[in-house]
């Protein structure tokens, strides 16, 4: 069960997308990596809100490895160097060649992967404010998009963020696993995941 997670973080990544995506992949059990892309090279900064966050590594140190999945916090800051991040840009495109996960929240659907065109013929959802640089054929209005020819999960904001990470545990361990970690988190009835109790291990086959 365990998973190679990298969450790339940099100036300006919304904090609570980023957290929340880290948190809910450690609870999860998987080995998560959390890489600055910072072009000055620092591990420790402020993101979107002035909240400090301290990455593990830079993303140049671990460009070689393999990564089960790649997830993208937003942020327009953030995802703005990422766009410019040519190390990010060709792991996302190693990953998708590779048949790996690629996940992204908020700006960064439009700012990183429609900017460059890395999924041109998936489906995807992002930030309502950048709608626009979707084209609409591949625009869906949920605040969770999973395209599943292509590998690709997308969402929409800081308020979608619990959603997001959750539906990259389901993919990886299934709707029982998902829902051990959602349980003891006291989560919103009206979330989808919230009814995975009534799940059992058989369901997830």
């Amino acid at each position: 069960m365990n998973k190679k997670i990298l969450v790339p973080v940099a100036p300006g990544s919304e904090e609570m997308e980023a957290v929340t995506i880290i948190d809910i992949m450690i609870r999860a059990g998987y080995d998560v990596t959390v890489a600055s892309a910072d072009f000055s090279g620092r591990l420790t900064f402020k993101a979107s809100r002035g909240v400090t966050l301290t990455a593990d590594c830079l993303l140049v140190d671990i460009a070689d490895e393999e990564f089960d999945a790649i997830i993208l916090p937003g942020g327009l800051e953030g995802s703005e160097i990422f766009k410019d991040s040519t190390v990010l840009i060709e792991m996302l495109k190693q990953q998708q060649y590779d048949g790996r996960l690629v996940a992204a929240i908020c700006a960064a659907p439009a700012l990183v992967l429609q900017h460059h065109q890395l999924y041109p013929k998936a489906i995807m959802t992002c930030h309502p404010s950048f709608k626009d640089t979707i084209p609409h054929a591949q625009w869906r209005e949920k605040r969770v998009t999973y395209d599943k020819n292509h590998k690709l999960i997308t969402s929409q904001g800081p308020g979608t963020a619990l959603e997001f990470a959750m539906e990259i545990v389901i993919y990886f361990s299934g709707k029982a696993h998902a829902w051990k970690i959602a349980e003891p988190m006291v989560t919103a009835p009206n979330l989808n995941y919230h009814q995975m109790g009534k799940w059992d291990e058989a369901s997830d086959q």
